[in-house]
């Protein structure tokens, strides 16, 4: 088995409001879209407001024909910091290439301008922006270098909106993906995840291979190759109740074939 993953009781993190030095921690949110002028708003809405000083948006948007990456650059004007610095800013790429690659990207520049932590959220509400204080707490107490918001330790929950066939084809591909790859990571799916720059600059955002869904397998996987701990706490997922879902065909053919390629790498 690879890796000691472990997962917080309810008594390690008490609540939700940081200590005063845990709160100014330098953390962005880093969030791809495509297509999502309908939730963006109501989402930089929720993350804004929340109770940590140091914590920062980055949008990456590819090119959305709907006008997204517009609607980001308007919202990022309204939220400076005392003394004028911007707390959101968009990346704009030129093509739609991928969530793993736009998830890359993000990070990559986040942790060149400065975060200490680096927290990947989805644009369409399925992750609890509620949730990020515990995850930065769950990281600064134990010093994990990878938190993960999990749908699948105790607590953790899948919307009602979720058919049992969807469900089930949840649990099999994260069963599928940490069977082939010998972890204990209970979502290593998940794309919620809170990491360290430690563990960004370990991993080099630059050698992952994967364009879609599978990076959030890749990048666990580099994680526990490289010694970094990784804790899971409980969340919600909600579904999207605006827009279209991102999977397609090639993108469940790359994450079949993922794990695959990654034992076969990791037994050269």
């Amino acid at each position: 088995m690879i890796g000691e993953q472990q997962t917080p009781r309810a008594t390690d993190v008490a609540t939700t409001k940081l200590p005063d030095s845990w709160a100014h921690t330098p953390l962005t949110v880093v969030m791809p879209t495509y297509n999502e002028a309908g939730n963006l708003p109501g989402m930089v809405e929720l993350i804004m407001g929340l109770d940590q000083p140091g914590l920062r948006l980055l949008v990456v948007d590819d090119s959305s024909p709907d006008g997204t990456g517009k609607i980001a650059g308007e919202l990022a004007e309204g939220f400076l910091t005392e003394d004028g610095k911007p707390r959101m800013s968009v990346l704009h790429r030129t093509a739609k290439d991928g969530l793993g690659r736009a998830y890359a990207a993000g990070m990559a520049k986040a942790v060149e301008d400065g975060a200490e932590y680096v927290l990947q959220m989805d644009a369409d509400g399925s992750h609890p922006a509620a949730k990020i204080a515990e995850m930065l707490g769950v990281a600064r107490s134990t010093g994990a270098g990878l938190v993960v918001g999990s749908r699948y330790v105790p607590g953790g929950t899948l919307s009602d909106a979720w058919g049992a066939h969807r469900k089930l084809l949840s649990r099999w591909a994260n069963a599928y993906a940490s069977t082939i790859l010998g972890t204990r990571v209970r979502d290593i799916t998940g794309g919620f995840n809170l990491w360290s720059a430690d563990a960004l600059k370990a991993i080099d955002l630059a050698s992952i291979g994967s364009a879609g869904y599978s990076f959030q397998v890749e990048m666990k996987y580099k994680a526990l190759r490289r010694g970094f701990q990784v804790m899971e706490v409980p969340i919600h997922f909600e579904d999207r109740t605006v827009g279209e879902s991102k999977m397609n065909l090639a993108v469940q053919l790359e994450s079949i074939a993922m794990p695959w390629k990654l034992r076969a790498r990791a037994g050269k």
